[in-house]
């Protein structure tokens, strides 16, 4: 019973745009969330889900990537030497382990550098 005297002692919420919600209890609004209009969770425009990337591999249905074309592996490593994430060079999961396989071969032949050369000099 001191629990009902107690909440109705506390201040409502009223959601962003109004409505009575939840327990009752104060919440600040954070933004984000769910949907709606996505600048405002963001900051600044063009910084939404964008276009979802699609596996290079996948589209030229390649079966088996070779780790002595180096060309093609070098986009697949970053500067400093680490080999790129899924999620930044959209490749399916399949393809990514045989592209991180293909570019440890390639480093263990010396076709491939382990770091860049600022790495090293500093590390």
């Amino acid at each position: 019973m001191a629990d009902m005297d107690d909440r109705e002692s506390r201040p409502r919420y009223d959601g962003p745009s109004g409505e009575r919600g939840g327990d009752g209890e104060r919440r600040p609004y954070r933004g984000g969330g769910g949907g709606g209009d996505r600048s405002r969770s963001f900051g600044r425009r063009g910084y939404g889900r964008g276009r979802a990337k699609v596996c290079e591999f996948c589209e030229k249905k390649v079966q088996a990537i070779d780790h002595k074309d180096v060309n093609l592996l070098r986009r697949y490593v970053a500067e400093s030497g680490l080999i790129n994430s899924r999620r930044r060079t959209g490749s399916c999961a399949r393809h990514q382990r045989m592209l991180s396989q293909a570019i440890k071969r390639a480093r263990y032949l010396a076709l491939l550098p382990f770091t860049s050369d600022q790495v090293r000099r500093f590390g």
